[in-house]
């Protein structure tokens, strides 16, 4: 199609009289389509220049086309086009994917005189998304002049179009109005059922407008009624929205939440585009945000029935209510000054005994020689309740933390995204995040590797046997080992389920938040019967606070327990390494050689090296999740990265230590944050 010359390609328009309105213009978009998407813009913008001359070169045969196009355009409708593409859907996710999976396998008909329907017959092809956006404005509009029509506001053409627009700003606000009764918004916000809110406010004015505008467009010499009144509507209800975010933090979200909120924005945003699109007053803006609409009913429809798309949208949705809580759990995990880093090297050595303790359990465990499946569920358990018994006692396990401070971290990326925040403060905060997971590391190896040989040996001396014999002794250093023992592969499993753990903690908090748990609780028939009202109270309010820590971490030591008999049944290498486990495991194995310590020291690097993986691993796949969830990505790594290396190379005592006490109050800093 685009060998022929734009002469050739009028003449072929010209000969066939049986092509309507989307042949047409098929025809002509199939011509100026580049070979190279992102490389051919030049070669479009030349061949629209070639057409729009030959258009020139022959008026009657441009005047023949225009009436063409024009007869079916003065009849076509809009609103689907308006009001469907490029916003979520009213059905849900799951009706939604299963009428696009109908959709592919039996496309319904193409229904030539609805708008909708024309733009994906007309840019059918998987390039037009890129060439499409790419394409100066100028030349789109120096197209449709060539073509003949929509090139002047009085033209029949025109009018139609107006009016299908101003129909659309009428659903549109229908439909913005309509959303206030979601059950959703009502919980968050009883009172708007109390009054008139925004969003009705908004589709009254809507209203209005539209009857002034078709006043206007009926009789020139009517006064233009502007839209600062909608402006200011349309701002009133997007801090509606921002109020619903807020509150859904705190009260718990959903996906179905979640959707509703992307979905009004998305129609508030439609809604002020269309304004634009309207308003006479500037026409070179007008033609911008018509181009920009375009440009997004293009990409929008390129994805009309994609199942993957679908599939992303609500993965993001679901994922944004998730690390929402764990950003907010993230700023436990974070010291700022000497008091949090000292309670935090506190928690992690806390914890370091617990799992020194732990370890052992396992060992013993192991020995008693049941079956894979026995061994599983007590393994399991050790390590779950092992787990729920270190945060009850306010502890900290040190790789626990990555997927909470990656949460807090993805946060601060967006806000200073909005511009609220600044890369100076990214640096000091990605300071803070490294300076803690140290000291949480180094109370919880520091703790179980001493604790571990100490038990070890008062365990010989009672027993008269060692907690480990020789050949599991060479067992524990083997797994230690980076390739033959597949100990970093392990190491990297272990990290993975640091960071499901987090998101488990992250839901079952949205969840506890989102059924109002601690008052169910409270006022739970079984437990008035049981506990007394103040004893009620405090489990309430400490379910309140722990659930999801409770539930992150009991199917994390689940999670690492039962992924060696996941291997079992793969009959796959599979098995975890814990920085923790690992050095209290080279204890235990250290108890049985007083006498060659020093000989074990490669495998206590070996120790650090599980723990650096353990750590990178779960932090970025949980700060990959919490940006993608966030719809925001690390802008301007190359200055955030050297602000970073400055601020280290300025104070590098920082990076692993706090601040000094002068330091702390000369930069005005403080934090609230402590471990949980």
């Amino acid at each position: 199609m685009s060998d022929l010359s734009a002469t050739e390609l009028l003449a072929k328009l010209q000969s066939d009289d049986t092509l309507d309105l989307a042949d047409t213009l098929r025809l002509i978009v199939d011509w100026l389509r580049p070979e190279d998407a992102e490389r051919g813009i030049a070669t479009a913008v030349i061949r629209i220049e070639k057409l729009a001359m030959a258009l020139d070169d022959h008026p009657a045969l441009r005047d023949r086309l225009a009436q063409r196009l024009e007869k079916e355009l003065q009849t076509a409708r809009h609103l689907t086009l308006y009001t469907e593409i490029g916003l979520f859907s009213r059905r849900g996710f799951v009706r939604e994917f299963r009428e696009r999976l109908y959709d592919r396998i039996n496309p319904r008909p193409l229904e030539r005189d609805n708008l909708k329907d024309l733009l994906a017959y007309v840019f059918h092809h998987r390039r037009d998304v890129t060439w499409v956006a790419m394409l100066p404005n100028d030349a789109w509009w120096r197209l449709l002049e060539g073509l003949g029509f929509l090139s002047g506001e009085s033209s029949k053409v025109a009018r139609h179009a107006w009016e299908e627009v101003l129909y659309a700003l009428e659903m549109l606000g229908v439909w913005v109005a309509a959303e206030e009764l979601e059950p959703e918004f009502l919980r968050l916000d009883p009172a708007i059922a109390k009054r008139h809110s925004a969003f009705v406010a908004l589709q009254r004015e809507l209203a209005d407008y539209v009857a002034a505008y078709r006043a206007w467009l009926a009789d020139g010499t009517v006064e233009f009624h502007d839209d600062k009144h909608v402006q200011v509507l349309l701002e009133q209800c997007r801090e509606q929205i921002e109020l619903f975010r807020k509150r859904a933090v705190t009260q718990g979200s959903s996906i179905s939440l979640t959707h509703l909120l992307e979905r009004l924005s998305q129609t508030l945003t439609r809604i002020a585009n269309l304004l634009d699109m309207l308003d006479p007053s500037d026409p070179a803006d007008q033609r911008t945000v018509a181009m920009q609409v375009f440009r997004e009913l293009v990409l929008a429809n390129a994805q009309r029935n994609s199942l993957s798309s679908l599939w992303q949208e609500n993965i993001k949705l679901l994922s944004r209510s998730v690390t929402q809580q764990a950003s907010d759990t993230g700023e436990h995990y974070i010291t700022s000054d000497r008091s949090e880093y000292l309670q935090m090297f506190r928690a992690g050595a806390g914890a370091g005994f617990i799992i020194a303790l732990m370890a052992l359990f396992k060992i013993k465990i192991e020995a008693l020689g049941l079956s894979p499946g026995w061994n599983t569920l007590w393994v399991s358990l050790n390590y779950g309740l092992g787990f729920v018994l270190i945060h009850i006692l306010h502890f900290t396990v040190a790789t626990k933390q990555p997927a909470m401070t990656a949460a807090r971290l993805a946060a601060a990326i967006e806000e200073s995204e909005k511009g609220t925040a600044s890369p100076d403060k990214l640096a000091e905060l990605m300071i803070q995040v490294g300076r803690s997971q140290f000291v949480a590391v180094l109370g919880n190896v520091g703790v179980a590797l001493p604790v571990a040989i100490l038990v070890g040996w008062a365990y010989g001396a009672i027993f008269g046997a060692p907690v480990l014999d020789a050949g599991r002794v060479d067992y524990q250093l083997h797994k230690l080992t980076p390739f033959s023992g597949l100990a970093l592969f392990h190491a990297a499993i272990a990290g993975v389920w640091l960071f499901v753990a987090g998101v488990i903690s992250g839901f079952f908090d949205n969840r506890c938040a989102y059924l109002a748990l601690p008052d169910r609780l409270r006022a739970h028939p079984l437990l008035v019967r049981l506990l007394p009202e103040p004893a009620r109270e405090r489990f309430a309010d400490f379910i309140g606070h722990n659930y999801g820590a409770l539930a992150g971490n009991f199917f994390f030591g689940v999670l690492l327990g039962s992924t060696a008999y996941l291997g079992y049944l793969l009959n796959l290498p599979l098995d975890i390494q814990h920085v923790a486990f690992g050095s209290a495991n080279l204890g235990y194995v250290a108890s049985t050689q007083l006498d060659e310590l020093l000989a074990l020291a490669p495998y206590f690097v070996l120790v650090l090296l599980i723990g650096a993986v353990n750590l990178w691993v779960s932090f970025f796949l949980a700060l990959y999740v919490a940006l993608r969830a966030r719809g925001t990505r690390i802008g301007g790594l190359n200055r955030l990265l050297k602000t970073y290396f400055a601020r280290i190379r300025e104070r590098p005592r920082e990076f692993l230590l706090p601040p000094a006490p002068m330091a702390e109050d000369a930069a005005g800093a403080g934090g609230k944050q402590g471990p949980a």
